[in-house]
């Protein structure tokens, strides 16, 4: 038998198969990581795609209800406003036959001899100006207005008499609108 000595340089021939192996390792290696670097980016970027996306339904949703709650103060103010004027209207018109009453109280409260000039109100004063034929006529009067049901507090503000030589004075007068009393001093209508 004969031996044969391999004289080929098979450990250089191993180290470059072996490199040439890790280089296509290294290759295949940085592919993967690439196409795992793209696929995480893309799916990544899907992720704030449709962050974006929730983010603007969000916001336009947002404007919505901000309209919404324009439109609600708005609606509010409107209301109030209608409140206000149904509440002079009811005030008016609880108010309305009232006037018919103090007109009427200041016709039976004036004593013969005595005529007014002129009535102006303000709130619930009232401003006579008027014209009596002697001083006890006025007393008369401001008798007859504090037992009124209608007038409290008469003030007698001056008495003058005419300078015609009448014997006739001029007064100024003031009363206020009270609530109509009963006979025991108490409003009417209420116990």
């Amino acid at each position: 038998m004969t031996t044969t000595i391999n004289l080929l340089p098979w450990r250089e021939a191993r180290r470059k198969q072996r490199q040439q192996e890790f280089v296509a390792m290294l290759i295949f290696a940085a592919l993967l990581a690439g196409l795992i670097f793209w696929l995480w980016k893309g799916v990544v970027e899907d992720h704030i795609a449709a962050q974006q996306t929730r983010n603007n339904h969000i916001q336009g949703e947002i404007a919505k209800l901000d309209k919404q709650i324009e439109e609600i103060k708005a609606l509010q103010e409107r209301r109030d406003q209608l409140v206000a004027r149904m509440q002079v209207i009811q005030d008016l018109q609880g108010n309305r036959p009232t006037i018919v009453y103090v007109f009427d109280q200041f016709v039976r409260t004036l004593p013969d001899g005595v005529y007014f000039s002129s009535v102006d109100r303000k709130g619930d004063l009232y401003t006579i100006n008027g014209v009596a034929e002697s001083n006890n006529r006025v007393s008369r009067l401001m008798r007859n207005l504090e037992a009124s049901p209608w007038f409290v507090e008469p003030n007698l503000l001056n008495v003058k008499a005419l300078e015609s030589g009448a014997q006739a004075n001029t007064f100024t007068l003031t009363v206020k609108q009270g609530s109509p009393r009963g006979e025991d001093g108490k409003e009417e209508g209420k116990p």
